[in-house]
């Protein structure tokens, strides 16, 4: 586990820290060395038995999970999986609670009132939305709102350090390795693209959302999210890092900027957490905000429709087994249709794979921009070997 690079990060014992480590090992063993392990068994032992049964192969990822599902080494593979999950945010507990007066202290000093580069605003009155408030996403106590005395931001804390431990790694120090190797490739490939105003949806803790400031320093960049305490954490630890950046507490449902305002509006795994009907009313508020000229982009998981039926099956795991109810319905729909549907022209769609820049290092990641990965395929994005990341949207 890397630890993370900013002055909110918890202060851990060794004991701590070894139990982080393991976690972060075990979820590293999970999914690459038993992830190949169950397709192994996949290919050698469960589908040539689907084949023989139905004289055809899976049609799809529901047919390939009904299929593998009596399987042991799968019921091994998701117990264990599900086990080092739980035990992510398990491994933080401890740390958080001894350190919570201490970083509500640096927060307070970070956010003071003429002192901050950027800025903070809540909305008392919003109601968080179910999909939000009566869920703990990826088995995370307390999910993103979760409140329980003023001024409250463990939950930003405990996602922030918790995904440290997720990622092993992959994420790199800031966990924004997704930001910044998008937000770079599309200053690479769209030299005109000059942003004024770039918006970030369901933003979160911000680890995402300034890596638009580092690459765009000119613009003036906001983040919104439902959850109070990952905004509070968010602004301090972008204080912490010296980024002005703006967070506000909004419903990307429902955005409260005047049409025609932003000149980027985007999102990272965010989507995915929407229901279906949220996730039309979101396209829709993006396309209204965003000037004319300007893009929308969404850094999601590849669409059933780019996979094959392995590929669509292995990415699903979490809609079933990982307390993610829209996970899968997001990726049953077609990007370019969302888009269309949202008003944009489809002779403006894009999307993309790109190379993770932590992962391939700047020379690959460059060339990307002029030489582009495939997309559309049944490996698009996240499934090739290495790290990259998918995204879509269009231009207005």
């Amino acid at each position: 586990m890397l630890e993370l690079k900013h002055e909110l990060k918890l202060a851990k014992n060794r004991d701590e820290k070894a139990r982080m480590n393991f976690v972060s090992g075990l979820r590293a063993h999970v999914l690459n060395d038993m992830a190949t392990g169950m397709r192994a068994v996949w290919d050698a032992d469960v589908e040539p038995a689907f084949r023989r049964a139905r004289s055809r192969l899976p049609k799809d990822g529901p047919e390939v999970h009904k299929a593998i599902k009596p399987n042991e080494y799968f019921k091994f593979y998701s117990s264990l999986r599900v086990t080092a999950q739980d035990m992510v945010w398990q491994s933080v507990f401890p740390p958080l609670e001894r350190n919570r007066p201490a970083l509500k202290d640096k927060a307070a000093k970070l956010g003071r009132a003429g002192k901050a580069r950027g800025s903070l605003t809540l909305d008392p009155a919003l109601e968080v939305p179910r999909s939000v408030s009566a869920i703990d996403v990826h088995l995370m106590a307390g999910n993103y709102d979760g409140e329980y005395e003023d001024g409250d931001l463990a939950a930003g804390a405990l996602y922030d350090n918790g995904l440290a431990v997720f990622s092993f790694g992959l994420m790199g120090q800031n966990l924004d390795d997704i930001g910044q190797s998008i937000a770079g490739f599309i200053k690479l490939k769209y030299p005109g693209l000059k942003p004024r105003r770039i918006l970030d949806l369901g933003c979160t803790i911000g680890h995402n959302t300034g890596s638009w400031k580092d690459h765009f320093p000119e613009a003036e960049v906001t983040g919104i999210d439902v959850a109070a305490p990952c905004l509070r954490y968010a602004h301090a630890r972008a204080e912490a890092q010296g980024r002005a950046l703006h967070f506000r507490q909004m419903d990307a449902q429902a955005l409260d900027f005047p049409d025609a305002s932003f000149d980027v509006v985007f999102s990272s795994m965010f989507l995915h957490e929407v229901p279906r009907k949220g996730i039309e009313k979101v396209m829709a508020e993006a396309y209204r905000v965003l000037k004319p000229g300007g893009l929308m982009l969404h850094m999601e998981l590849p669409p059933n429709s780019q996979l094959s039926p392995y590929d669509a099956f292995y990415l699903d795991w979490d809609g079933a087994y990982n307390n993610e109810p829209f996970y899968k319905p997001f990726r049953d729909c077609k990007p370019e249709e969302l888009c269309r549907r949202a008003g944009f022209d489809p002779k403006k769609y894009v999307q993309f794979v790109i190379p993770s820049i932590g992962w391939y290092g700047e020379q690959v990641w460059r060339e990307a921009a002029t030489r582009p990965i495939g997309v559309d395929n049944d490996k698009t994005g996240r499934l090739t070997d290495g790290i990259l990341w998918y995204c879509f949207g269009a231009f207005k």
